[in-house]
């Protein structure tokens, strides 16, 4: 009699905790790959939200650049349709345009509306706070607490716009490093915080791994003997790819190859500190008996390469290294150590989240909730999404630094130590569709250039992107082209008919 009202009352506890408004936690990272290591230095992340609730195995940015991918996660829409192209201020990034229209969309609007405290803490968008664009007093909409950082990613000597009020802070680790403010932030924030407060939304989003890569103090040794993986695509051009890879050094310098691998130990020595960050984080939810009720997702912006293709480093390009990023979640209803291998997207955060606190995803949004995916709640046997677009528009600028041999190409990035590779140019605009249905797995490509390039790939036999089979597979091209030409229009609600298969 006893055993069998402990478990009543245990059954009674699980239904009052599930029944709850959840709290949900979003740690969002700069320039995180999976494709070359880039969760390896996360082993407490791994271990306290991987292996207590579900790994996203194919997890896609929509845009591989930072201030376009974060204008996905924030609004729930594609390129196309938030319409910030790339990192600059013309490019949309936190532009006059964007404050007055797609803020007042965001997820944070809707999560506030719901009756959410809603708290941010680190990088918002790469141009925000800049004076040309509103200064610091300009806080978006939907936060009830913010903390944002002017500009783009950094460690040290940075203003922060605290509520609209500027603070600024130097070079000293105890006080500025700003992985450690952003977790030093979220534990004042959470200080207040019971079962019987207001449910939080809070995002949390720190500047590793992003260059400067600067570690904290005690992890500037770690990992002495680490280098870039020289697997697949690294130091090799492939075959029929477009004038951005051409133009590279195959096989690169000596110094170029020592610098890629120097860039490569400190990216995972800056997530150290965000591993640290996860386990206090978890550990004062758990404190304060909030754990169970409340959904950690971990993710990044976008993906990073050193040396695939024999392009040092950065992002932007339309590849596996620079699109695919980690997605882990635990909580309420998730199940321990699953896996998952749907294809799910950036743009797939803002309906989630919507969902998640008991809203319906806003007909604005172009991605589709994963609410039933982590309560494996829906049919298996259908795909999630089948098809998904990868877009984007490159960047210009005069400044080339050395290389005029380049001037014509226009470029955005073209760095003397590499010895003038290009990393992004006008004609690296590109919109890429994927499809993969369980029968294909199959990625085309078509560039805005002078010769409208393509490239195509059969990813189930060729992962590594290696051999473009535009011109050699004209039936499954056209096939692509089509799909793509749907979808590139699509909006809203069409978005997630066209590319997934509800039924």
């Amino acid at each position: 009699m006893k055993l069998t009202a402990a478990i009543f009352l245990l059954l009674m506890v699980s239904v009052y905790c599930s029944a709850q408004t959840p709290n949900i936690v979003f740690i969002l990272t700069d320039d995180q790959d999976t494709e070359i290591g880039g969760m390896t230095p996360l082993e407490k992340t791994k271990r306290l939200i991987g292996d207590n609730g579900i790994t996203f195995l194919n997890m896609f940015v929509t845009t591989p650049i930072c201030c376009p991918s974060r204008a996905s996660i924030f609004t729930g829409k594609y390129q196309h349709n938030h319409r910030t192209l790339n990192n600059t201020v013309d490019g949309g990034c936190s532009n006059t345009a964007w404050q007055q229209t797609e803020e007042h969309q965001a997820f944070p609007v809707h999560l506030q509306t719901q009756g959410y405290d809603t708290f941010f803490a680190g990088k918002y968008l790469n141009q925000y706070g800049m004076d040309t664009v509103g200064g610091v007093g300009h806080v978006p909409p939907g936060w009830s607490s913010w903390v944002g950082l002017v500009g783009n990613s950094v460690y040290y000597n940075y203003t922060l716009s605290v509520n609209g009020t500027a603070e600024t802070h130097g070079h000293d680790y105890t006080s500025d490093y700003l992985t450690d403010v952003i977790h030093k932030r979220a534990k004042e924030f959470l200080g207040d915080k019971t079962n019987d407060s207001s449910p939080f939304f809070m995002m949390l989003s720190t500047p590793a791994c992003h260059d400067p890569w600067e570690p904290a103090p005690q992890y500037e040794n770690n990992f002495p003997d680490i280098q870039a993986p020289r697997f697949g695509s690294f130091n090799t051009h492939g075959k029929g790819k477009h004038w951005l890879i051409q133009q590279a050094i195959t096989p690169m310098d000596n110094d170029t190859i020592a610098f890629v691998d120097d860039v490569y130990r400190r990216r995972w020595r800056t997530l150290l500190s965000v591993d640290d960050m996860v386990e206090d984080l978890v550990n004062t939810l758990d404190a304060k008996g909030l754990l169970a009720n409340t959904f950690i997702f971990f993710s990044s912006d976008n993906g990073y390469h050193t040396g695939q293709f024999s392009m040092p480093t950065d992002k932007r390009l339309l590849y596996e290294f620079d699109v695919r990023v980690p997605l882990l979640v635990r909580g309420p209803g998730v199940a321990a150590g699953s896996k998952n291998e749907e294809n799910v997207l950036n743009i797939d955060f803002g309906p989630t989240f919507v969902e998640l606190a008991g809203g319906h995803v806003p007909d604005t949004m172009d991605g589709m909730s994963l609410a039933s995916v982590l309560h494996n709640t829906r049919d298996d046997s259908v795909p999630f999404r089948t098809e998904f677009l990868t877009e984007y528009q490159g960047e210009t600028n005069i400044n080339i630094f050395s290389c005029s041999q380049w001037e014509n190409q226009g470029m955005a990035y073209c760095p003397v130590w590499a010895h003038c590779v290009c990393e992004d140019s006008w004609n690296n605009t590109y919109t890429c569709i994927r499809r993969s249905d369980g029968e294909q797995n199959m990625k085309f490509c078509q560039f805005a250039d002078s010769e409208s390039f393509e490239e195509m790939y059969d990813l189930s036999r060729d992962h590594y992107e290696l051999m473009n089979i535009a011109k050699s597979h004209p039936e499954e091209r056209s096939q692509l082209l089509d799909a793509m030409s749907r979808l590139v229009a699509c909006n809203g609600a069409s978005c997630r008919s066209s590319q997934a298969n509800l039924s």
